[in-house]
C-alpha cells in the first residue's frame, strides 16, 4: 500500500457522488489557476485510452524499476464498487503548466494526466526535459487523488503520494506537499459536493492561453500606475485591472487573426460607451488606430493626452452611427447599446467586426424583459445577444474573460454567415428582427440603404440620400448629465424623518435574540424591509421608489443606526463590531473621519449611546465634535 497523505470525508447523504468527483477532476485538470495562483493556465493534449505499454511509451520510460514502482501505485488498490476488466484502463491526457508572467525560453513543465474510472482514481506524473530534449518520468511529485466509499454511503477522497521524501516545489507549477492536503483537497471536496457545471464555455477558450499570460503581465506590469493615480470614484484596483485584461483579450485575438488572415497593419476600432477611456487608451498606446465615444466625460480623459481619442457625444443607432471604415466595434459594459452593436458593426460595412461584453439587460428600445423563468437571468441575456448576432448575420463566438467581474461572459463576431451578394436580404432580416421587438407602434423599422451591388452605402462619401433613415427611431439614450439616485440628494428632513421613525418602531418591538450583545441598553427588534415599507406614507415611498435600491440604500445609507442583514433591519449596536459579514469587510475609519458628525443615539435613544464618549466615532455634543481633516476632493467623491 503506498503512503496516504490525507483524507476528508465528504458530507453526509452527498448526492452527487462519484459523478462530482470528476467534476472536480476536471477543474483541477483543465484550470488550475482557480487554486493555484501562480499559474494562468495549462494546455492539454486530446484526451486517449491507453494500456501499461502505452503508458512506458507515454512516460518516455523503459522497463525500470521506476516504471515498475509506478504501475504498482496506480494498480495496488481495488475499487470496492468496481473490477478493472479494461484492455486499456486509463484515460491520458498530457497537460502543460503554463505559469503567470512567462517569458519566452523559461522551462514549461508537464504532467501526465491518468483518469481511472473503474477505480475512482486520477494520478498525476510529471515529466522533465533535460538539455538535450529527451522527456523523461520525473521522479518525485507523482500523486493521486481517490475516491473512497463504504456501501456507497460514505465517501471521502483519499491523497496518495509515490514517493513523499522525494517531493520538490518550484514555487509554481508544483507547490509545497502540505498544500495539496490543507488547499487542494478541500476544493475537491467543496466542487464535488456542488457539481456545479458551467453553463458558459472555461475561460479564454477562444484564445492561446500561453499568450494571453504573457500579454497580460507585460500591459499590468505598464498600467498599474493608473492604479494611484485614479481620479475618478470608481475602485482604481478593479477597473484598471479589469480594463487591463479585456484589452489583453483583444490584442491577442487581434494577433491571432493578423496571423490567420496575413495582416500586416494593426486593426482600428471604435469603442462605444467607452466610459472612463482606459480601454480606448490601452489599445491606441499599443498601436491600434481607434477612438472612444460616450454621452458623457470623465474626469480622467484629460490625463491621457491627444494620441487617445475620445469624443463626448450621444450615439443613437441610425445612419450617422455607422463606422464603414473601421474594423472593430468594441461594447465594454455598453449598457443600452449593447444588443445594438452587431446591427450598427453589420450596417457599418461587410468586413466590420464587433466584441461585446454585456453587462446591464437592456433590449434595442428600453430594459430587457424576461421570457424564460427557468434560465438564469444572466444566461437568458447572454443568449438574446447570440440571437441578435446571428440575425444580424454573424458566426457568433462566446467566450468567458478573466476579469473581476460577475459578467464576464463576451460575444465575437468575426466572420459573416452569408456572402456578400446576399447582403440585401441579411439587411431586410436585421429590419425586420428590430421591428419585431419594438413595444411602441408610431415608429417604423426601415430597411438600410442597400446598392444594386448589395454594398451597404451607410455614411459613405457621395451617397444621395437626403434624409436619415429612422432604423433606431424609438432608441433612448442615457442623459448627459448623471443623475444620482442614490438616496444623497433626497431632502435631509425626509432623510432623517424616516430614520427616526423606523428606528423608534424598532426599538418599541421585543428584543431579538440575534440583535446584539445582551444588557439593559435596548438594541429593539428587527422587521423585514417590506414590513419598514408598510411603516411609510404613500408619498414617501414614491420618493423612495426614484432611488436606486429605494428603501434599502436609504436604511443602508445610515450605517450609524441601522444594520440590513439577510433582507432584515436591526439597529445598530456599536459594541458589537462583528455583528455581521458586512462589518467585518469594513475597512476602519480615518482618524481624520472620527467625530466629525452627531452620534445619532446620543442625541435620540431613550437611553443614550451604548459607548462611553471616549470610545465612540461619532461626537457626543457640540463640545465633542471636530472638523473633518478628509482632503475636499475625498468629500466631494463620497457625495457623488
Amino acid at each position: 500500500m503506498m503512503p496516504k497523505v490525507s483524507d476528508i470525508k465528504l458530507p453526509a447523504g452527498c448526492r452527487t457522488l462519484p459523478g462530482g468527483f470528476w467534476s472536480a477532476v476536471d477543474v483541477w485538470t483543465h484550470k488550475p489557476h482557480v487554486v493555484n495562483k501562480r499559474l494562468c493556465g495549462v494546455k492539454e493534449t486530446e484526451r486517449t485510452d491507453v494500456d501499461a505499454e502505452d503508458l512506458r511509451l507515454l512516460l518516455h520510460d523503459p522497463v525500470s524499476d521506476l516504471s515498475h514502482d509506478v504501475l504498482s501505485f496506480l494498480t495496488c488498490r481495488t475499487s470496492t464498487v468496481h473490477t478493472h476488466q479494461d484492455h486499456k484502463p486509463w484515460s491520458s491526457t498530457v497537460r502543460t503548466f503554463i505559469p503567470k508572467g512567462n517569458t519566452s525560453g523559461t522551462e514549461l513543465h508537464k504532467e501526465v494526466v491518468l483518469r481511472d474510472i473503474a477505480r475512482q482514481q486520477v494520478s498525476f506524473l510529471p515529466l522533465e526535459e533535460d538539455a538535450e530534449g529527451r522527456v523523461s518520468l520525473k521522479k518525485g511529485n507523482i500523486y493521486q487523488i481517490q475516491l473512497c466509499s463504504q456501501d456507497g454511503e460514505e465517501w471521502s477522497l483519499e491523497l496518495h503520494v509515490l514517493t513523499p521524501d522525494a517531493w520538490f516545489s518550484d514555487g509554481v507549477a508544483y507547490p509545497k506537499l502540505p498544500w495539496l492536503s490543507s488547499n487542494l483537497l478541500p476544493k475537491l471536496v467543496r466542487w464535488a459536493a456542488e457539481c456545479k457545471s458551467s453553463e458558459f464555455k472555461s475561460t479564454l477558450s477562444l484564445l492561446p492561453v500561453e499568450k494571453y499570460g504573457l500579454v497580460y503581465q507585460q500591459l499590468k506590469d505598464k498600467y498599474k500606475a493608473m492604479v494611484k493615480v485614479w481620479p475618478e470614484v470608481t475602485d482604481p484596483e478593479k477597473f484598471v485591472y479589469e480594463d487591463v485584461a479585456i484589452a489583453t483579450y483583444l490584442l491577442v485575438l487581434w494577433a491571432e487573426e493578423r496571423d490567420e488572415k496575413g495582416l500586416t497593419g494593426r486593426q482600428s476600432f471604435v469603442d462605444l460607451g467607452c466610459g472612463n477611456g482606459l480601454l480606448v487608451h490601452i489599445l491606441t498606446n499599443e498601436g491600434h488606430p481607434g477612438k472612444g465615444i460616450d454621452v458623457r466625460r470623465r474626469k480622467i480623459w484629460d490625463m491621457y493626452g491627444p494620441q487617445t481619442v475620445l469624443e463626448e457625444k450621444a450615439i443613437t443607432p441610425s445612419d450617422s452611427c455607422l463606422f464603414p471604415g473601421t474594423d472593430w466595434l468594441i461594447g465594454n459594459h455598453s449598457d443600452e447599446l449593447t444588443p445594438w452593436i452587431p446591427v450598427i458593426a453589420a450596417r457599418s460595412s461587410y468586413s466590420c467586426r464587433y466584441f461585446v461584453l454585456p453587462c446591464c439587460f437592456f433590449d434595442f428600445y428600453g430594459k430587457y424583459q424576461r421570457r424564460q423563468c427557468k434560465k438564469p437571468q444572466y444566461k437568458e441575456y447572454i443568449d438574446f445577444i447570440t440571437e441578435v448576432s446571428q440575425v444580424s448575420g454573424f458566426n457568433t463566438e462566446e467566450d468567458c474573460l478573466r476579469i473581476p467581474s460577475t459578467k464576464r461572459v463576451c460575444l465575437v463576431g468575426k466572420f459573416r454567415c452569408y456572402p456578400l451578394s446576399d447582403e440585401a436580404e441579411a439587411e431586410r432580416r436585421r429590419a425586420h428582427y428590430i421591428q419585431s421587438r419594438q413595444t411602441t407602434p408610431e415608429f417604423t423599422v426601415q430597411c438600410s440603404d442597400i446598392g444594386n451591388d448589395g454594398h451597404c452605402r451607410h455614411g459613405t462619401a457621395g451617397s444621395d440620400r437626403t434624409t436619415e433613415s429612422s432604423w433606431g427611431a424609438g432608441f433612448q439614450p442615457r442623459d448627459r448629465t448623471e443623475i444620482v439616485r442614490n438616496c444623497a440628494a433626497l431632502p435631509r428632513a425626509l432623510v432623517d424623518g424616516v430614520v427616526l421613525q423606523v428606528a423608534n418602531a424598532l426599538l418599541g418591538l421585543a428584543v431579538d435574540d440575534g440583535g446584539g450583545p445582551s444588557s439593559d441598553w435596548n438594541g429593539g427588534g428587527s422587521l423585514s424591509v417590506s414590513e419598514v415599507a408598510g411603516l411609510l406614507e404613500k408619498k414617501t415611498l414614491q420618493l423612495l421608489k426614484k432611488e436606486c435600491g429605494g428603501l434599502q440604500t436609504l436604511l443602508k445609507n445610515n450605517h450609524q443606526v441601522f444594520r440590513v442583514e439577510g433582507g432584515r433591519v436591526y439597529v445598530r449596536d456599536w459594541r458589537d463590531r462583528k455583528s455581521s459579514r458586512a462589518d467585518t469587510k469594513r475597512k476602519p475609519v480615518a482618524p481624520g473621519a472620527l467625530k466629525t458628525r452627531p452620534c445619532w443615539f446620543h442625541e435620540h435613544h431613550p437611553q443614550g449611546c451604548p459607548l462611553q464618549a471616549e470610545h465612540c466615532d461619532f461626537a457626543h455634543g457640540p463640545d465633542d465634535l471636530r472638523p473633518s481633516t478628509r482632503p475636499l476632493k475625498k468629500l466631494k467623491n463620497d457625495a457623488v
